[in-house]
């Protein structure tokens, strides 16, 4: 049965890579590229899981992390950062901040997928 998974990366070309390997496994991908646009469009879209990029232009995908896990609407779906940070407490602060899961870029296919599935 296909989820849904809301994607909020401000790079193109990452964007569109995670939105085609969910696409490829048979989920339904809805895909922002503005930050300050993430929490709106996770309200209407109500996903199975939040793909977050943490390094982005206007917000920051930690503080939009605390933000969902705030929101009694938002705060049970599963968040899987995704990010180029790899310095040693990173994973600590952003799981810290209520995302379930992080991958870090750039990313293994595999490892991606098997993240995303696990989440579900």
């Amino acid at each position: 049965m296909a989820k849904r998974v809301l994607v909020v990366e401000d790079n193109e070309l990452n964007l569109k890579l995670f939105c085609d390997l969910l696409r490829a496994h048979d989920h339904e991908a809805d895909p922002v590229r503005d930050g300050r646009d993430a929490v709106g469009r996770a309200r209407e879209f109500q996903p199975d899981l939040i793909v977050m990029d943490i390094q982005m232009p206007h917000v920051s995908g930690l503080d939009l992390i605390e933000e969902i896990k705030r929101d009694s609407a938002l705060k049970n779906i599963p968040i899987m950062a995704v990010t180029a940070y790899a310095a040693k407490g990173d994973e600590e602060r952003i799981r810290g901040a209520g995302a379930e899961a992080y991958v870090s870029k750039p990313i293994s296919v595999l490892k991606f997928i098997e993240s995303v599935n696990a989440l579900f």
